[in-house]
């Protein structure tokens, strides 16, 4: 078979979810795959700034890269349904899009997609209103329908897409993401521990969330949550800051706004956008991780955190309590009061923290790439009979 797959989420070189999902999804199938041959569309008028050097490895694996100016590409792609992305290949028998996107596919070519979540039906107020308006004129409803097969990362994603958009169960297959092995525990005496907590000038003992800075992350719930935990537990755990990692999203001004009013600002500590090859010290730095998020398609910062040893608390709500299991422990995101419970609980009895530690270096284990490549290709080979 001719597989087409749109590439253009790796063009900009960030790793957030739909690019970690794209690229490990995408290693897995091209070392287990070499007899289809894959054709990769790219788009950008301005050069490219990923390394996508890693794809040459791979002989049945081909790159083509236009140069359309982008927001004109995607006018075409809504208004007049053209450029066929498919024919722009030299023709396929399957186009895999890895996220929703605007995107014109010929009735030749079966489309398989990948849908992650539906956070802008059950979250639309935590978007910025340019992303709203991009929902609107890309059309989910269409593209969901227009897809010959759907894969989801998730059962409450898929339980989503039945009950929104009424999709026959039969076309979704559920494929959970794996974990990248670039996350483990590190021994305390690494040095690498030493240069990391340096380069970001962390503290010795601290709370972790890492994440996007956006609304539905629920990071103002967790402020006030560690504002809670201070003024209470202030004697026993006054010594634990609050780190806030990752990049700043859209509606991300109240967020700061938040740290700036907490009577504990000086010790909420905000680091911005970390480096993928980082993070795993990151994480094994921290005490306690914390993702109190208000949805999530699958949510990879818990099960990457608890790939490095440490402790989770995270939402029960969406697939989150899906993905952790028992491995962490689960509150309602609306309740501050209830995530500083948690947060008091681990940080207060050794036990309990073992325990969770113990269970969430089991639970990471269902969660592998090598899997999730098998069964994709299994849902390609369907697609061929």
């Amino acid at each position: 078979m001719r597989i087409g797959i749109d590439a253009r989420c790796l063009m900009d070189g960030r790793r957030t979810g739909v690019e970690e999902y794209t690229i490990n999804l995408l290693k897995g199938l091209f070392c287990q795959d070499n007899e289809n041959e894959y054709i990769l569309f790219l788009n950008s008028f301005k050069k490219i700034n990923a390394d996508l050097s890693w794809l040459e490895k791979y002989p049945n694996v081909k790159l083509k890269n236009f140069r359309f100016p982008n927001k004109l590409l995607s006018l075409f792609f809504w208004y007049w349904h053209w450029p066929k992305i498919d024919k722009l290949l030299g023709g396929v028998d399957v186009f895999f899009m890895p996220n929703i996107s605007f995107a014109a596919v010929s009735d030749k070519a079966r489309l398989v997609l990948t849908v992650h979540d539906l956070s802008f039906k059950h979250c639309s107020e935590t978007f910025s209103w340019k992303r709203k308006l991009w929902h609107f004129f890309i059309n989910p409803k269409e593209l969901i329908q227009r897809a010959d097969k759907i894969t989801t990362i998730s059962n409450s994603t898929k339980n989503d897409l039945v009950d929104f958009y009424g999709v026959n169960e039969k076309k979704i297959t559920v494929i959970y993401n794996g974990i990248s092995n670039e996350f483990s525990v590190i021994n305390r005496n690494n040095l690498k521990l030493i240069q990391i907590k340096e380069k970001y000038k962390l503290p010795y003992r601290f709370i972790l969330f890492l994440g996007v800075i956006e609304p539905r992350k629920n990071i103002i719930g967790l402020i006030r949550a560690y504002n809670i935990l201070r003024k209470v537990e202030g004697g026993r755990l006054g010594e634990y800051k609050l780190v806030i990692a990752g990049a700043e999203g859209w509606k991300s001004k109240r967020i700061f706004s938040e740290i700036e009013k907490s009577p504990f600002r000086r010790d909420i500590i905000f680091v911005g956008t970390v480096n993928s090859k980082d993070k795993s010290a990151f994480y094994n730095l921290a005490s306690i991780f914390v993702y109190p998020s208000f949805f999530e398609g699958f949510g990879f910062p818990p099960l990457e955190a608890m790939k490095c040893g440490v402790p989770v608390i995270t939402s029960n709500v969406s697939s989150l309590p899906e993905i952790v299991g028992e491995a962490g422990i689960l509150v309602d995101p609306d309740k501050p009061d209830e995530i500083y419970q948690a947060i008091s609980g681990i940080l207060l009895n050794k036990k309990l923290r073992k325990n969770l530690i113990e269970k969430g270096l089991r639970q990471f284990e269902k969660f592998n790439w090598g899997k999730a490549a098998k069964e994709f290709l299994a849902v390609l080979d369907d697609m061929n009979h």
